[in-house]
């Protein structure tokens, strides 16, 4: 029984490493279209290049995140 939960452990990291890599990959195809209507708003068109580096930022953490996590899977496997 406490293998089990090991095993049922160590899949869902796996699993949750991969959807941190897709949902960082994602955020850099939506970055072009969030931030052509964040521009048209007043308020945040002067800090659009600030926003900008927040979201590739955004992005790099989430896949480097994702990476360890399915790095370090395969590493003990």
């Amino acid at each position: 029984m406490k293998n089990s939960a090991a095993g049922n452990k160590v899949v869902i990291q796996l699993v949750w490493g991969i959807l941190l890599v897709l949902a960082g990959i994602g955020v850099f195809f939506r970055i072009p279209e969030v931030m052509a209507r964040l521009e048209n708003i007043e308020q945040f068109a002067p800090s659009a290049f600030i926003i900008r580096i927040c979201f590739y930022v955004l992005g790099i953490l989430l896949i480097g995140g994702g990476s360890k996590k399915i790095f370090d899977h395969f590493q003990k496997a």
